[in-house]
């Protein structure tokens, strides 16, 4: 076994390779760029090598770099996570030059499936099921348009050495694949080095489902199971689960089986992933292998039991799996939602900033619950523009797939992120969606149930009371706290008021207290709006960022932020704004003028921090609504921003190679 392994990435992967390599007895070793100097891998590691700038074409991506480091260190392996150098044939067989492990697969199954153009190949001449397509050299975008027509709309333009959803576009019609073709290869370019694209038929409402498979240099081979991973926006995953809700028994040992002979076929050696469209009637097609560790990877350890990290090693390092297809079961159900830095109410665009405060979960078993979260930060680490935006994968397992949710839906109404803007919001909301829910799924759900974006949620009344109870309650313990500082000339509140109204948006609701006293721990009866008596019970005290408690019997688990005059309540996805008044007080509330937004409705304001790629319009330019107006680059994706309506040019206030903060005025309008 290996004494000491280096790990050629970041963030929370190189976390998790550090905590299992820790588990295993092995020294570790981490490689940082200038962004990550402050990092949580570095500090976790046993040492820790610069490499270089902050861009990863000059750090990350430097295999030579990696190599130097490993000699400096004497580290005899390096794990590469994923992204960046892990599927890399060329980078493995550097390592091997200088007598360095790859902890993966040879370089041979790295070339036949890491290239998605040649995996396709392989797999047709293996006789593996395949989605039609065109999997030659495609020359330029007149090529491309051709090449669609032939094969049908809607077609997928898809860089042959993408992953993580970059370098990816749906066309639906001819007018969509010349600039999808050159966006997929202009992010294919900048992202992996590599500007071949393909295209493929684009499957209806497909799902989108995968087989862990792992396998040996002893010829043997298994898979363990499949991960659901259909909720995707922008062909990048947003939630995982592990089994999926859809496939049956015959059909999951199909699948398996047929990943497992692709897998000897080219002599794997490592863990991987290979990829399948499933449609509504359970045919499924190859899409591609990932020659490398998933990201989701989580979901398929807390159903098996098995360390995946850790059979990578073990296999690396020549020992026979001492697991064997009989042996692998699948226990409970297990639900992943990844924490992105990005803004879902600005259609998810990226988010910059420093994490002011970063409290996840509390992880580990509580009863027949278990809580995971797999981060590379820390409260007061940085998220950069130059890196993926995940913070973190959250992960939840239970004995049921709807428990495992409603176990996901309080873990992420625990987790607290100030700093930046996040999907908490949405993965909250999507716990309750009904449709997911009910596992009806498909990779086009996010754009079928959220066709116009991601809005705030609108609590119903049952949720305006509950969240109006919040507010009462809270609002008792402020004044009683304040009654009790020294040196007030008279109680700020007096005997227990039992009239209230809370204000909840533009809503103002009565709330009478029935009985119960201000303590800690509290319980209370009140009634909101004439409503039935609800109970409310919780030990929450001033300043804890989480009100726990129950309402009418109903567990809550809510976070509390103060503003002016109020509260912050973050619930389920719904996040609003809460008053609790005196009667008087309310009154005169009313009275008060609502402050009105500044217009800037003839201005393009950059959506998020980013770097302008290019500016497609010149002043005194007349344009029409769907044009391009300017492309922006944010952690490595390409926005192209376009008119929403005709308009005319009226001033440029900024220029290609321009770094802009979110909502900077890019450009003016007549």
């Amino acid at each position: 076994m290996f004494k000491k392994i280096l790990i050629a990435n970041r963030g929370e992967i190189a976390c998790r390779v550090i905590k299992t390599a820790r588990k295993m007895g092995i020294a570790t070793v981490a490689v940082y760029s200038d962004a990550d100097r402050d990092a949580v891998h570095v500090e976790m590691a046993d040492e820790a090598v610069h490499i270089g700038p902050a861009p990863a074409a000059q750090s990350y991506l430097v295999a030579e770099k990696i190599i130097a480091a490993c000699k400096e260190t004497g580290a005899q392996a390096v794990h590469p996570g994923y992204g960046f150098l892990s599927e890399r044939a060329s980078f493995c067989e550097a390592l091997e030059k200088e007598g360095i492990v790859f902890i993966g697969p040879k370089p041979k199954a790295i070339k036949a499936m890491g290239d998605k153009i040649e995996s396709k190949k392989f797999a047709n001449a293996a006789k593996v099921s395949t989605v039609p397509g065109w999997l030659g050299v495609i020359e330029n975008a007149d090529h491309a348009e051709q090449i669609a027509g032939e094969i049908g709309y809607p077609v997928m333009i898809k860089a042959s050495a993408g992953g993580g959803g970059k370098g990816m576009r749906i066309a639906w019609n001819q007018s969509e694949v010349r600039d999808g073709f050159d966006r997929a290869r202009s992010e294919a370019k900048s992202s992996f080095g590599d500007d071949r694209v393909f295209i493929e038929k684009f499957v209806v409402d497909p799902r989108h489902i995968e087989i862990q498979v792992l396998a040996d240099g002893h010829g043997n081979a298994l898979y363990l199971g499949e991960r659901e991973c259909s909720i995707q926006r922008r062909n990048q995953k947003v939630a995982e689960e592990a089994p999926s809700p859809f496939l049956d028994a015959k059909t999951r040992k199909a699948m398996g089986e047929q990943s497992v002979a692709l897998a000897k076929a080219v002599d794997y050696q490592s863990a991987g992933t290979v990829e399948f469209i499933v449609d509504k009637d359970k045919n499924f097609y190859f899409l591609e292998m990932n020659t490398r560790l998933q990201v989701e990877h989580p979901v398929t350890e807390l159903v098996t039991g098995i360390d995946l990290v850790e059979q990578m090693i073990r296999v690396a390092a020549g020992e026979t799996l001492a697991i064997r297809q009989g042996d692998v079961k699948l226990n409970g159900w297990a639900v992943e939602s990844r924490l992105y830095a990005e803004d879902p109410y600005r259609n998810f665009l990226p988010s910059i900033g420093r994490l002011t405060r970063y409290r996840p979960p509390e992880e580990g078993t509580f009863g027949d619950i278990v809580i995971r979260n797999d981060t590379g930060v820390t409260e007061g680490s940085e998220i950069s523009m130059f890196y993926d935006p995940m913070v973190a994968k959250l992960c939840t397992w239970a004995p049921t797939r709807l428990k495992a949710i409603d176990a996901m839906s309080e873990a992420l109404d625990s987790f607290v992120v100030d700093g930046i803007e996040h999907n908490i919001p949405f993965l909250a909301a999507l716990m309750q969606h009904p449709r997911w829910r009910e596992g009806r799924l498909s990779t086009g759900f996010i754009a079928e149930e959220y066709p116009d974006g991601f809005a705030p949620i609108v609590p119903d009344k049952d949720e305006k009371a509950v969240l109006a109870s919040i507010a009462t309650a809270v609002e008792l313990l402020r004044r009683d706290r304040l009654d009790r500082l020294g040196g007030r000339l008279a109680p700020h509140s007096g005997i227990l008021k039992r009239d209230w109204v809370v204000k909840i948006g533009a809503d103002y609701l009565s709330a009478a207290i029935i009985e119960g006293m201000i303590s800690i721990p509290m319980e209370l009866d009140l009634s909101i709006d004439g409503g039935k008596a609800l109970t409310v019970a919780s030990d929450w005290r001033p300043g804890d960022l989480i009100w726990r408690g129950t309402v009418d019997g109903r567990r809550i688990a809510a976070q509390i932020r103060p503003v002016p005059n109020g509260l912050r309540i973050a619930w389920k996805g719904m996040s609003v704004t809460a008053q609790a008044m005196l009667p008087r007080i309310a009154e005169l509330e009313r009275l008060m003028p609502e402050k009105v937004p500044p217009d800037t409705s003839r201005m393009l304001l950059c959506p998020m921090p980013g770097l302008v790629v290019s500016i497609a319009v010149a002043e005194g330019q007349e344009v029409k609504a769907g044009e391009t107006l300017a492309v922006v680059e944010a952690m490595k994706m390409e926005n192209v921003l376009r008119a929403e309506r005709d308009l005319t040019v009226s001033k440029l206030n900024a220029r290609p190679g321009d770094s802009l903060a979110v909502d900077a005025v890019i450009m003016e309008f007549a």
